[in-house]
């Protein structure tokens, strides 16, 4: 449930799931309590997890460290904070200081730090090689029954290209929620940063009927918790799960368990949620993403 004054709101909660398939359990992990599955010799180390439909790839950078990658489908940086990339993409070159998003296209392209550099990659389900590589693996071989798959939304009606949006050209306003980017196949909402911890009285329990919700924390710590619905089959039940993590770190969310995160203790605060496939009700509403007119959403979504 949402306050009168939370845009999230007037979203429809969406249609119903198989009420006896098993509910996932919440997934989280702190990286920096676990060993990269890569690291570079200036130092860089670099984590791999998933959910069903994307890998979320954590890097801590040294300056001149490069990440490189050649595909078919197109992946999305995060820059949580001020670092300084520069992105090569084919013929395309942009040096970028964040926060924000970048979009990279098809083929190969590199990432270099200038300067130590935080940053996420996410790639969605089609780029195996990355799906491999990640701490969870296991855990999707396979496919969870409550999350539908990955059905990549239309391409960009004017092509693949290198994509830049600076949190600082997007500023935020109350009519909408977050500041919401979108590609093909993932959704990023960039939130702004908040200090202290949570007022109690203002959660915000909700659930998702068949996505997960990917929340990673850049700052701070925070508490998720997730209540998972009771189905006929008494064994599928279990505990409330109250998980407290710090930054940075991810968790998976699994539908249809209800959750909220609640930020505790002094200090900054900042979360962010990532999605695969877009979602259909944050891309109904209009000037909720910022970037919609590069990226059009199916016929069945109806901006409103």
């Amino acid at each position: 449930m949402y306050s009168a004054t939370d845009p999230r709101s007037a979203l429809n909660a969406g249609g119903p799931t198989d009420p006896n398939a098993p509910i996932a359990e919440l997934a989280t992990f702190e990286f920096l309590t676990m060993p990269p599955q890569e690291s570079t010799e200036r130092g860089g180390r670099t984590w791999y997890i998933r959910g069903q439909n994307l890998a979320i790839s954590y890097s801590r950078l040294a300056g001149g460290d490069i990440l490189r990658r050649e595909q078919r489908e197109e992946y999305v940086v995060i820059l949580p904070g001020d670092e300084t990339i520069e992105v090569t993409a084919g013929a395309e070159s942009r040096t970028v200081s964040g926060p924000g998003v970048v979009i990279v296209p098809p083929g190969e392209s590199t990432i270099t730090a200038r300067g130590e550099a935080e940053l996420f990659r996410l790639f969605d389900a089609r780029t195996s090689d990355v799906l491999a590589r990640c701490v969870n693996a296991a855990s999707y071989a396979e496919p969870h029954p409550r999350v539908a798959l990955l059905e990549p939304w239309p391409d960009p009606p004017a092509g693949h290209r290198l994509r830049v949006y600076l949190n600082a050209d997007h500023p935020r306003t109350k009519d909408r929620f977050g500041r919401i980017f979108r590609s093909s196949s993932i959704m990023v909402n960039f939130g702004d940063p908040s200090d202290g911890p949570r007022d109690p009285d203002r959660m915000s329990p909700h659930h998702h009927d068949d996505f997960e919700q990917c929340s990673l924390t850049v700052a701070g710590d925070y508490v998720h918790h997730v209540r998972t619905p009771w189905t006929t089959r008494l064994g599928q039940w279990r505990d409330d799960e109250h998980a407290q993590v710090g930054s940075p770190s991810a968790a998976i969310i699994p539908p249809p368990t209800v959750h909220t995160s609640q930020a505790m203790g002094p200090g900054r605060h900042l979360l962010i949620d990532v999605f695969s496939p877009p979602r259909a009700d944050f891309s109904a509403k209009a000037g909720w993403v910022r970037n919609a007119d590069e990226y059009p959403a199916p016929d069945h979504v109806v901006t409103r």
